[in-house]
């Protein structure tokens, strides 16, 4: 079981041709393409299952809100689909996308609450060694580069945080995400959904330290 190379073809056609005639005259191509990324996120769902306590999985649709979106093409040239963690001590959230030349697969806290993130920021503040650990860990560097991933940062400390503070680059984060790119080659290649699974694997550091954090104050009580 794999991504099939028609899958891709698919997409990449669909990059080049975004519109509702051409989407139309090529919905059986679509739908086979879109069983295809089921199947995979599926057998991708069981192998979470047996190593983490997943309570959703929701593959994204191909039909794009354009009310909301500065791209105003109608359809996302990709397959994606997020994973969420059980229960409120279990944080943290895994997410997989198949796009032709940017597949990538990311794991983490995309936009946290704002309580959320205001603890985040506490425990940043009084002690950033265990976060620090998670981001020099051999195994993160490894599969994930040593760092967050953020695509929205503020200019400088948030209000009530120290701007000259040591740790000002994690501060400044309003999310935290692990993220790993696959190139079309590994995507397509019979071994797949095992690399992903144990890409899924080396989040659960990060994972425990952070559900850690958000289910315990300062002292580390137990907020639940």
């Amino acid at each position: 079981m794999s991504i099939e190379k028609a899958t891709f073809q698919f997409l990449q056609d669909l990059a080049e041709n975004n519109n509702r005639d051409w989407f139309t005259d090529h919905k059986k191509l679509f739908l086979a393409a879109q069983q295809n990324a089921k199947t995979v996120f599926a057998a991708i769902h069981g192998n979470l299952q047996k190593h983490d306590q997943i309570e959703t999985s929701k593959m994204m649709r191909i039909y794009r809100d354009v009310r909301f979106s500065n791209d105003k093409t109608p359809y996302k040239p990709h397959f994606a689909n997020s994973f969420s963690r059980l229960g409120k001590e279990l944080r943290g959230g895994y997410f997989i996308r198949i796009k032709p030349g940017a597949s990538l697969v990311a794991g983490g806290f995309w936009e946290p609450n704002k309580e959320d993130l205001h603890r985040i920021r506490q425990e940043i503040a009084q002690d950033a060694t265990d976060i620090k650990a998670i981001l020099n860990d051999p195994t993160y560097q490894q599969y994930f580069g040593g760092k967050f991933e953020c695509f929205e940062e503020l200019k400088t400390a948030p209000r009530g945080f120290d701007k000259e503070h040591p740790e000002l680059d994690l501060l400044r984060k309003k999310g935290f995400i692990a993220q790993r790119n696959f190139t079309d080659k590994e995507v397509l290649s019979e071994n797949f959904i095992a690399e992903v699974d144990n890409t899924f694997k080396a989040l659960r550091p990060f994972f425990d330290l952070f559900s850690d954090i958000l289910t315990t104050n300062l002292n580390g009580e137990s907020i639940l």
